[in-house]
């Protein structure tokens, strides 16, 4: 039998995918980066606000996820009018919440951050809150650039969204230099850089998607009118996945504030060893939603062995990938300490964090997320939801918290309750993988 996707089909999708992943993390790590010149007061308050950022990215995120599996199901079945409406209502429905919540967290700038975090210095806090304030703002650029991007890798299209995050990114470092170094504005400054590559990248996608010569091709944005038959199917797929990563992203927070006790040094590491973290998988990452997309296909043709076939490799590859990134993170993290001028107590800590990472990491982790994102575009999205929640408070905070609080194991405390998570979750899903319930649903 021939098979759907070609490796080289393979290679046109993951390949983009995997760099522009990589390329959206570097928008936060080089932001990250030029603020740690400025002080560990700083670093802590863009580390203790993008702890924020990351559980809304990350919910917007979920919910363009839901529409790109949608789509790829109507185009499987070569469905491209159902695909079409199934866009424009995606778009529809995250514009409308991220406003909300954008709305929300400017006018509850302070009371969030204070809720959250508690009592910090009160120059963190004054960084934290500049920062969390134009950041807030970027939230519906954030969302919608999401949307047109899962809509263009739906159709296998992972070049151009490539293409976008390379341009947003250097406009990013430029603005960074500009506004920080050049005209001394601070964390305000960095937010700003980061803003203005958001705005650009969000008009460019939605500009690039009028295209007549895309299979999904999204024109007259101002008239899109709400189809809730297709926001309720999007919702079905993006709530439980929006859920999902918003607690793993609450388990951050609450871990993050036992850190933030320890001290603005272990907060410093802290954020160092988590933007490191980011970028070791991200690659991987990238092959796992490129997967949402072959599955949603094979499913959509009705091609069930395909599915079962692609996850087992991409699986394989995602492996393979994260060994490789984990090795060269970990032969970076002396001279990215160095660079990022942290202080000698905070390297130190970030260093054997990194260290401990780079070893346990290849070892659990692809388990424990590649195979979800095939059930996920099998529209097996309860269960992923159920066991990623349940697996992360009782193993990342609950242990974590424990071993910080109790015995006084310090910041690397996160760290163990993250490997017990990634541990239970792959022996989970990789039971859940080969006895095969999840080929039982339906999505469209």
């Amino acid at each position: 039998m021939q098979h759907m996707f070609s490796n080289r089909d393979l290679r046109k999708l993951l390949i983009p995918l995997a760099i522009d992943q990589l390329l959206n993390t570097m928008m936060g790590t080089v932001g990250t980066l030029v603020v740690s010149n400025l002080g560990s007061a700083a670093i802590s308050a863009v580390s203790l606000v993008d702890s924020i950022n990351i559980l809304i990215v990350q919910a917007f995120y979920a919910l363009a996820a839901g529409g790109t599996v949608i789509c790829s199901h109507y185009l499987g079945c070569s469905d491209r009018e159902h695909a079409k409406k199934a866009a424009k209502q995606l778009i529809f429905i995250t514009f409308v919440l991220s406003v909300i919540i954008a709305a929300l967290c400017i006018v509850c700038n302070h009371a969030l951050l204070h809720l959250i975090f508690g009592e910090v210095e009160q120059q963190v806090m004054v960084y934290a809150r500049q920062y969390f304030l134009i950041s807030a703002i970027s939230y519906p650029f954030i969302a919608l650039y999401d949307d047109g991007a899962s809509v263009l890798r739906a159709q296998e299209n992972s070049r151009l969204p490539m293409q976008i995050s390379l341009y947003s990114n250097l406009i990013n470092i430029a603005l960074n230099f500009l506004f920080v170094w050049g005209m001394h504005l601070g964390v305000m400054g960095s937010a700003l850089a980061t803003l203005s590559a958001r705005i650009f990248s969000t008009v460019f996608v939605l500009v690039c998607l009028r295209s007549p010569k895309l299979a999904i091709s999204l024109e007259h944005y101002l008239d899109i009118r709400p189809d809730w038959g297709q926001i309720k199917k999007i919702l079905y797929l993006g709530i439980p996945s929006g859920i999902e990563n918003s607690m793993f992203q609450f388990g951050k927070l609450a871990l993050q504030s036992t850190v933030s006790l320890m001290g603005t040094a272990a907060i410093a590491a802290q954020g160092m060893a988590n933007t490191m973290e980011n970028l070791n998988g991200i690659l991987a990452i990238g092959i796992g939603i490129g997967s949402m997309t072959v599955v949603g296909e094979c499913l959509g043709a009705g091609r069930k062995d395909e599915a079962v076939y692609y996850i087992r490799k991409l699986s394989w590859i995602a492996e393979i990938v994260l060994a490789v990134s984990c090795l060269v993170l970990f032969i970076l993290v002396h001279p990215i300490t160095n660079f990022g001028g942290m202080e000698p107590e905070s390297a130190e800590m970030c260093i054997f964090m990194v260290t401990w990472i780079s070893i346990i990491k290849p070892i659990v982790w692809t388990l424990s997320f590649i195979p979800a994102y095939g059930l996920r575009a099998a529209g097996d999205v309860k269960f992923t939801m159920l066991v990623s929640a349940a697996s992360m408070w009782l193993c990342r905070v609950s242990l974590a918290i424990f071993l910080a609080r109790v015995m006084g194991f310090g910041p690397i405390a996160v760290w163990i309750g993250m490997f017990a998570d990634w541990t239970v979750r792959a022996v989970i899903f990789f039971l859940r993988f080969h006895r095969r319930k999840w080929l039982n649903h339906r999505v469209i």
